[in-house]
């Protein structure tokens, strides 16, 4: 059970205004919505979040299949941030995951996992995505997550 997420900074740039009113309130909980608001680097803050939130929800879904997303039903928390890193914990379904964050600035990157021992073996590979080329299928990853100009995938 593990899942990964990217968000390409330029894309998200562009095609989301997570400061529109309402936004925050749909997507976050209170005590996230004050590390936004509190954050050095609040649009960061904005994709980190959600990065954390959309990896432990495709963990999650490829165990159990069911497709519901209530993006406030996952709480995010311990965030513990480094340069270039953060770790984190997310509650979802009264499952604690542990997450590990990449924090560039082209993109943000998550990996989500149950167990840590899981996410200490997983192995990261980040590549140019290409919409026509499905190759990276046949090489079995455990988890695959695609935006803008950027493919994610984990190996177990």
């Amino acid at each position: 059970m593990i899942g990964n997420d990217i968000v390409d900074l330029a894309i998200a740039a562009v095609e989301s205004n997570w400061k529109r009113k309402g936004y925050l309130e749909k997507i976050f909980t209170m005590t996230e919505r004050f590390l936004i608001t509190s954050a050095k680097d609040a649009e960061q803050m904005v994709w980190l979040l959600w990065t954390m939130k959309e990896s432990v929800y495709k963990a999650a879904t490829d165990k159990s299949k069911i497709r519901t997303f209530a993006p406030c039903t996952l709480n995010c928390s311990n965030l513990i941030l480094h340069p270039g890193s953060a770790t984190g914990t997310i509650v979802y379904e009264e499952q604690l995951y542990y997450s590990q964050s990449i924090l560039t600035p082209t993109y943000i990157h998550t990996i989500a996992a149950a167990k840590l021992a899981i996410l200490n073996q997983a192995k990261l590979t980040i590549d140019d995505y290409n919409e026509s080329d499905s190759s990276y299928r046949s090489t079995n990853p455990a988890s695959v997550s695609h935006h803008g100009q950027y493919l994610a995938m984990i190996y177990l």
